[in-house]
């Protein structure tokens, strides 16, 4: 049961020391590496390093309220130097490191646009990136205090007692309500949107959701979500550390060439927790051989939470049945409906049991009705949970008004974690949040004893002849055709003007390159359509690592239409 022990830490900060005075030698952080180097932070020495980062900032110049960009990888010094920046005041905001297949105007431009929109005061990089960062630091006197190399500083060895007596003014100044983090939406539909959270916000979503999913003390949290996004860097980072228990990291770019080292991880630290994006239970199930498994044990996992638009069944189905023979128990299949502007959890499914399927009609579903089936068009629906404490939600019509419970709409959510708005971005904000409080968040879906399904995106919707078509039906059957890529396929709507309505469109990744091959599966692709009584009227074949992805780590519709519509890239195929 969720017994935080620590209620009166008004800020994330004296959340922290209490941890460090109470608990010292236990575990914080483990930075888990695949060569073996692994570092483990204990709460009193990360609190220790993170102070000797806090006076270098501070004599740096780094202000309360500043924005500090962190570019850097997997490294064991990430973790005080991010705990240094909270402890000054300032905010700390944890962008996406450049891989091999980002080209570095497309890097740039990026970070040109979150200067721009989140007003970066401090960019703290690596330093094979001064290069590419560096003819940026003046553009438009938005990054105004320079580019900086934390991981090549030597630290102070002691911090004096005066230095200690200004780093705890500034603490002793902060207050609940003053921002502590900065953090970006996901970007799957658009532009990423900087989101600003407070102590408050992210404290009080540590209670209700430790309370949600059950938190001790003998939890242990494994993850290797990357912490620009939400997912990594509050349910696998701050929620951990703002409740006490241990929290093992893992290098992203590493799990994605060795997906394995997730599973190895829990069975040698006995890991309780991990919380994965729905593409991994496929990627995992898929890519994972049985003699990388020899010494697996996943018997201490109570929960593996699914956090995704829309669950799919038969992701939980196929990673059950891979590993259940290593001790994965089925009632560890929990899920999470989840997004940055809530700081991170709406709703959780009940712990340690397996998360709540229903069958619903198929074709009432495109006509925006729900209705519990057995017959053989239907669509099984995974339930997200229900509303964590002091978070709200309710279906939404055009004019958000609320809906019946039989009714699929837009999902409106108010929560006491809730953001105050996009940072520099009041447009986009009276867009999405009202006066009293309820965000639309854009998403589809419906309640169904108490319990919400999430469907898809509003804005993915493809329209045709009336009937709205969910992408993610399309991309589940597709990705399923031997021969495609799993978890690479998009679904998207193309404008027919004669016939005045939208057709179905698919890219899908393949290693097939020969004519013959390339026109079979097409086929194969149209049937699958008509499988579920879609007509897929456009198929574009590409190669493997075509796609582009989100920083949440899916494929994103919008960019990956317009480059099908910009016809730019000879490597595609299509049955047009």
């Amino acid at each position: 049961m969720f017994n935080l022990i620590d209620n009166e830490s008004k800020t994330l900060w004296s959340r922290w020391e209490y941890f460090a005075r109470t608990q010292p030698m236990k575990d914080a952080v483990i930075h888990w590496s695949a060569t073996g180097r692994n570092y483990r932070w204990s709460y009193g020495q990360l609190l220790k390093s993170a102070n000797k980062y806090s006076e270098r900032l501070k004599q740096l110049g780094v202000k309360k309220g500043d924005v500090c960009a962190l570019i850097i990888r997997h490294n064991p010094q990430f973790y005080p130097l991010y705990l240094g920046i909270v402890g000054i005041g300032a905010l700390p905001a944890v962008l996406a490191y450049p891989n091999p297949r980002l080209h570095h105007e497309k890097f740039q431009q990026g970070l040109i646009g979150m200067s721009e929109r989140s007003g970066l005061n401090w960019i703290f990089a690596e330093r094979e990136l001064e290069r590419i960062i560096k003819p940026l630091i003046v553009y438009r006197g938005k990054v105004n205090s320079g580019l900086f190399f934390p991981l090549e500083w030597e630290l102070k060895e002691n911090i004096n007692a005066k230095e200690l007596e200004e780093l705890e003014e500034i603490r002793n100044s902060t207050n609940e309500n003053d921002p502590v983090l900065l953090q970006h939406s996901s970007g799957t539909t658009g532009l990423q949107k900087p989101i600003v959270l407070t102590h408050k916000a992210v404290l009080d979503h540590v209670n209700n959701y430790g309370k949600a999913i059950q938190l001790s003390d003998n939890d242990i949290a494994a993850s290797w979500l990357p912490l620009y996004h939400d997912m990594g860097l509050i349910a696998a980072f701050h929620l951990p550390l703002a409740s006490g228990i241990t929290t093992i990291q893992i290098d992203p770019f590493e799990w994605v060439l060795a997906p394995s080292i997730l599973l190895d991880v829990i069975s040698k630290e006995k890991a309780t927790l991990t919380w994965l994006p729905n593409f991994a239970y496929n990627l995992m199930a898929d890519k994972i051989k049985e003699d990388e498994l020899e010494k697996v044990s996943l018997g201490s996992l109570r929960m593996v939470v699914n956090c995704s638009e829309k669950i799919r069944a038969d992701s939980h189905e196929k990673f059950h049945k891979k590993f259940s023979n290593y001790g994965l128990n089925e009632n560890a299949l929990t899920t999470m409906y989840a997004m940055a502007e809530t700081t991170l959890a709406i709703t959780q499914s009940e712990p340690e049991k397996r998360a709540t399927e229903i069958m619903v009609d198929r074709n009432e579903l495109s006509r925006g009705f729900v209705e519990i089936t057995e017959n053989e068009k239907k669509s099984i629906g995974v339930s997200s949970g229900k509303p964590i404490n002091d978070c709200e939600i309710k279906i939404v019509n055009d004019r958000r008004e609320e809906v019946s419970e039989d009714r699929v709409r837009e999902i409106a959510v108010k929560s006491v974690s809730m953001f105050q708005g996009y940072r520099n971005y009041p447009g986009k904000t009276a867009e999405v949040l009202d006066d009293k409080g309820w965000f639309y968040t854009g998403d589809l879906g419906f309640i169904y004893k108490d319990e919400l399904y999430v469907i898809g995106r509003i804005k993915d919707i493809i329209i045709v002849a009336g009937n709205n078509i969910y992408p993610e039906d399309i991309e589940d059957a597709v990705g399923k055709i031997e021969n495609v890529i799993p978890g690479r396929v998009v679904a998207f709507g193309e404008e027919d003007e004669e016939l005045g309505t939208e057709q179905i469109s698919v890219i899908a990744e393949t290693k097939f390159d020969n004519e013959i091959e390339l026109r079979k599966l097409s086929m194969d692709i149209v049937k699958a359509g008509m499988s579920i009584d879609v007509n897929i009227q456009n198929v574009y074949l590409v190669p493997p690592r075509w796609l582009i992805k989100s920083s949440s780590g899916k494929p994103s519709r919008k960019t990956n239409k317009q480059r099908i519509m910009d016809n730019i890239d000879r490597n595609v195929w299509s049955n047009r």
